[in-house]
């Protein structure tokens, strides 16, 4: 019997083995530091079980099974062994075998049936990463059809475990408790424009001085770690980091007690699945790095997140394994409250191509056929099977093709898969697996330009020995082909991968180019490839308000290197609309969103030159239109019966007229081809719209001018809601009441004026406003009018349009 160590853990060894026995599935909630990556699978093994353990990071993948190899006293590959995409350390003996969720998503595929193992045990499931939900669903899967005894057992670190044993069937739950100390919280947010790794850095600093024992700050990638170590030049420490593209003997350094004290920056590869010995203070950045996908713009990659409540306590946690400790918290306390509870599922938020394939291998390429944690969003699940539909790995129906099986095998991306595929015969064998290890890890190299990445990765560049692991794998799984070319052109390869990235500048001293996807993306300053007029980019990404995405890394290219790479996104088609005031008719050459060339048409389609001029209608109003006074008024006036007795008379609004163009714009808008057509008179057309059984009405209801009783016609003004009659006072001596218009529904307002023509009064009631209202205007005017008449009684006065004789 092994002699494990006395870890938390060990109190429910028993429990763990006897729940799977009888129920065949079991859930186990452990804190990080109790042993239940380590002594869970001995304990399994022990009863004669073998065992393969799904991690979610490669970097947990092989410590854990160290860790284990190390308690048996033995070397990996013994009992106890490890296989990775690229690597496996594994023998005839090997009983426990650690992988990664991805493989094992693999190997299931093959092997449905799981063959020569008894547990699979999922570590860490809580952390929501996408190949660990698929592996969860294709086990149940395959427990449900080809294999009722596989014992099945999630861990998690979490108390939000319910769901996990709902999942797998009412599983028993069990749980194990840390022995922990007591960890104080101080928050030290940024100061005013300071960036979070100075933040970090001066947090680091305050823990060395008011803390004994090693440091473990919590950052969102190795660029971040970079940037704090080259702030952290100090004598009396080491300063490690700590992510998963580290060499193994980095990640071991990390994984050791050192001589020294010992600073260790880390990404999110030691909340959980590993332990850092030796650490009583915890520096926490509050972020995190996470898959998204933004496919209206195209720019698909890791996102900084802030990590969520749970996150941020199992980061403290860290703190209190090994004594009384402190956690320093990279952000104001107030916004704590505000994280969210949990971390995001990656199967919500994540590009799905990869996921479709795999569902398509396994028969169900929607996925319903399978129990999930959460669904795969039924959007990007269905624009992943779009892309693999254009890279050949499906069928119109949705099945996978030979292709796509290849693809699937390769272990890769799809669009990683294509490239490397099709790049082979296109470029050569040799540049294909190098851009293609390089793109599937492009945190190898800070450059921006690929040519210029990979020279330096030739030449022994930090990175380059595990690059070159993943370039020798990826010669042994595929042969050179018939007839391959020798163009050694690593632009081709990346836009096999991306075409939709294919982009060509905006100007001639532009940094914007435009994608075929229709994103625009800037190269930053420092860039040695703005000269280039074409790009294909092979990383982007876009903060948050930002106008453009921002180029990462990318490639110099040309025309003839898109036609080639993208052929299925050329296109040619007419394009007639209103642009810049005109019809605007050109057939152009598109390479998705980039225009490659463009020529007038001579004799474009009528209907859609129509099309456009109604466009051009729409967009800068009827004033295209040729408007005279009389056609403005008969607008008004009919716009006026409309409003006082509705049908049959027409509303004139712009809408109104716009909806109605087929009755009265015809036949001169169908005989138009450019602007200057549309001259179109409008009174003339107006008319049209008069049914003919009430145009004779027109002058009754609503005329033009009303005779006033000193004779004068004098035009109606129907601008306004209300008809309106500008007359000078003088005029309507005599008067009794006002007109009335429209069957005399609506009475015209009196606008009355001076002898000048200037505004005097207003009323739509004569009768009042003689006996009332003249008797003020009278005494203000006729001194300043002398030679007009002013009446004391203008009901009685003639009227006139004169002075006094």
């Amino acid at each position: 019997m092994l002699d494990f160590p006395d870890l938390p853990v060990r109190s429910v060894l028993d429990d763990v083995t006897r729940a799977l026995s009888e129920h065949g599935t079991a859930v186990l909630v452990a804190p990080p530091g109790t042993g239940k990556t380590t002594l869970v699978p001995l304990a399994l093994a022990e009863q004669g079980l073998r065992v393969v353990v799904a991690e979610p990071r490669r970097l947990a993948t092989r410590a854990a099974a160290e860790r284990m190899a190390s308690l048996l006293g033995e070397k990996i590959g013994q009992r106890v062994g490890y296989s990775v995409r690229g690597e496996r350390r594994r023998g005839a003996e090997t009983v426990v075998e650690v992988v990664t969720s991805g493989l094992l998503v693999r190997r299931l595929q093959s092997d449905p049936e799981l063959s020569g193992v008894d547990v699979v045990m999922l570590d860490e499931c809580h952390e929501r990463h996408l190949d660990a939900d698929l592996l969860l669903s294709l086990l149940l899967d395959a427990r449900d059809g080809l294999r009722p005894d596989l014992q099945v057992l999630a861990t998690s670190a979490t108390v939000a475990a319910g769901r996990a044993a709902e999942l797998l069937g009412a599983a028993p739950v069990l749980e194990a408790h840390a022995r922990t100390h007591p960890v104080r919280t101080a928050y030290l947010p940024p100061a005013r424009g300071e960036r979070i790794e100075s933040c970090v850095a001066r947090a680091v600093r305050t823990a060395l001085a008011e803390q004994d024992g090693d440091v473990l700050a919590f950052l969102p990638g190795a660029a971040e770690i970079r940037r704090v170590a080259g702030q952290l030049d100090r004598s009396d420490v080491d300063v490690l980091p700590l992510h998963g593209r580290l060499s193994h003997a980095q990640q071991d350094s990390a994984l050791r007690v050192g001589e020294r004290r010992r600073v260790v920056l880390a990404t999110a590869v030691a909340e959980s699945s590993l332990t850092v010995p030796g650490v009583r203070a915890v520096v926490d950045s509050g972020l995190s790095r996470v898959s998204r996908v933004d496919n209206r713009r195209g720019l698909a990659g890791l996102a900084t997140v802030r990590v969520s409540a749970a996150v941020a306590e199992q980061r403290a946690g860290r703190a209190g394994r090994q004594g009384p400790g402190v956690v320093y918290r990279c952000w104001p306390e107030h916004e704590h409250s505000t994280l969210p509870a949990y971390p995001e599922p990656e199967i919500r938020t994540a590009d799905l191509t990869r996921l479709a394939l795999e569902l398509a291998c396994w028969g169900t390429p929607d996925g319903t056929a399978l129990t999930w944690w959460d669904k795969p969003p039924a959007g990007a699940l269905a624009a992943g099977r779009e892309v693999l539909r254009g890279l050949g790995a499906l069928e119109p129906s949705g099945a996978v093709t030979d292709r796509g099986r290849r693809m699937a095998e390769l272990g890769l991306h799809p669009r990683l898969a294509r490239a490397l595929l099709d790049g082979r015969e296109l470029a050569g064998v040799d540049i294909a697996t190098e851009v293609v290890a390089l793109l599937d890890n492009d945190a190898l190299t800070n450059e921006i330009d690929v040519t210029t990445a990979l020279s330096r990765l030739r030449r022994g560049a930090p990175g380059s020995d595990r690059w070159r692991r993943e370039v020798r794998r990826l010669r042994a799984s595929v042969q050179p082909h018939p007839g391959t070319s020798d163009r050694d052109d690593a632009a081709l390869v990346v836009a096999l991968a991306q075409p939709e990235r294919l982009a060509r500048r905006r100007g001639a001293d532009s940094a914007v180019y435009l994608m075929a996807s229709g994103t625009a993306v800037e190269l930053p300053g420092n860039s040695g490839l703005r000269g280039s007029e074409w790009l294909v980019v092979a990383v982007a990404d876009r903060a948050p308000g930002s106008a453009y995405g921002t180029v990462r890394m990318a490639a110099p290219a040309d025309e003839e290197l898109a036609r080639s790479a993208a052929p299925a996104l050329v296109t040619t088609g007419d394009e007639i609309g209103w642009a810049d005031g005109d019809v605007r008719a050109v057939r152009i050459e598109r390479l998705g969103a980039i225009v490659l060339s463009q020529r007038p048409i001579r004799d474009p389609n009528p209907t859609e030159v129509r099309k456009a001029l109604l466009a051009g209608l729409r967009a800068e109003g009827l004033e295209l239109l040729s408007w005279k006074e009389d056609a403005r008024r008969l607008r008004q006036r009919l716009g006026f019966l409309h409003a006082a007795l509705g049908d049959p008379w027409p509303a004139t609004d712009d809408g109104a007229l716009l909806s109605a163009v087929d009755h009265w714009l015809e036949p001169e808008l169908s005989a138009a081809r450019r602007r200057a057509d549309l001259r179109i008179p409008a009174g003339v057309a107006l008319r049209r719209l008069i049914p003919w059984s009430a145009a004779g009405r027109l002058d009754e209801l609503a005329p033009d001018r009303i005779e006033v009783p000193s004779g004068s016609r004098i035009k109606v003004d129907y601008r306004d809601d209300r008809p309106a009659l500008p007359v000078k006072l003088q005029e309507v001596f005599g008067w009794q009441h006002v007109p009335r218009i429209a069957d005399g529904r609506v009475p015209v307002v009196l606008h009355l004026l001076s002898p000048a023509g200037r505004p005097a009064a207003v009323t739509a009631d004569l009768g009042s406003f003689w006996r009332s209202g003249y008797q003020q205007v009278r005494a203000e005017l006729r001194g300043r009018y002398p030679k007009h008449p002013w009446p004391e009684d203008p009901a009685t006065a003639t009227p006139t349009r004169r002075t006094r004789r």
